[in-house]
């Protein structure tokens, strides 16, 4: 009895207990302690204690940042307000760095990002409503949409708008594709999109949907084949009438 609680208190008590407890037992605390430390089987006395489970921490994976399109945006640009007014660019620097970009937030930055892509795309200066300006805004702004993503990946109603600017992106550049095609590879060059053909069908394959296409193509067989049958018996009747009035012409001539 004695022994089973000396046990239960030798195996719940800490590493110094434990070396103590090992000395007690005329066992070199040093052997005791490293084989420990080890992970090794210590054996005090007459009974062994298991090596301790170590759990380590995983190590944090660093993810990958990709640079910014606010990111060639000079601090000491002007905000677009400010840039066409002559007193702004005589004022002192303090008067500068509050106008400038440098404490400008981020809707002012996206606005003025905006404004240099639609200038590299639009076809006269007072052009805001033709296909390559609506293509350039929604670029700046998907662009936007992912690189917010990147930090809040679980924002799904932002994602939602992303995907639904890339599919009205999408049908501009085909429209314009196929109205003007130079006006097409302009745009794609200026803004550095790269245009991808759509696949020819958009349905996911599902073992219901294989089942109806099978039995489709089953159905349309059957429709063909009582068609060709129609067609044999329609060529035949006409064979037959085309033979009847021949022999009544020539019944007639020889009558």
């Amino acid at each position: 009895m004695f022994t089973n609680i000396a046990l239960r208190a030798v195996l719940k008590s800490p590493a110094g207990v434990l070396r103590e407890f090992c000395s007690a037992a005329l066992v070199k605390p040093w052997t005791c302690s490293s084989a420990y430390l080890t992970g090794a089987r210590v054996s005090c006395g007459s009974f062994a204690i298991p090596p301790p489970v170590r759990h380590y921490a995983r190590a944090v994976k660093k993810k990958k940042t990709e640079q910014s399109q606010l990111s060639d945006l000079p601090p000491t640009m002007l905000k677009m307000e400010y840039s066409a007014v002559p007193l702004a660019q005589t004022t002192d620097d303090i008067v500068k760095r509050l106008l400038s970009l440098e404490l400008a937030s981020h809707s002012d930055k996206l606005q003025l990002k905006k404004e240099q892509l639609i200038a590299k795309v639009q076809r006269d200066e007072h052009d805001r409503s033709s296909v390559e300006v609506k293509v350039a805004v929604l670029t700046a702004r998907i662009r936007n949409y992912q690189e917010h993503l990147q930090k809040h990946h679980k924002d799904k109603a932002n994602k939602r708008r992303m995907l639904m600017a890339i599919d009205r992106r999408k049908k501009l550049l085909k429209n314009l594709r196929l109205v003007h095609y130079d006006a097409f590879e302009r745009v794609c060059e200026q803004l550095g999109i790269t245009y991808t053909f759509p696949p020819e069908y958009y349905r996911r394959v599902t073992r219901r949907w294989l089942v109806k296409k099978a039995l489709c193509i089953k159905v349309f067989k059957e429709v063909q084949k009582k068609k060709a049958e129609q067609r044999l018996m329609m060529m035949m009747k006409k064979k037959s009438l085309a033979s009847k009035a021949t022999e009544a012409t020539d019944t007639q001539q020889t009558a």
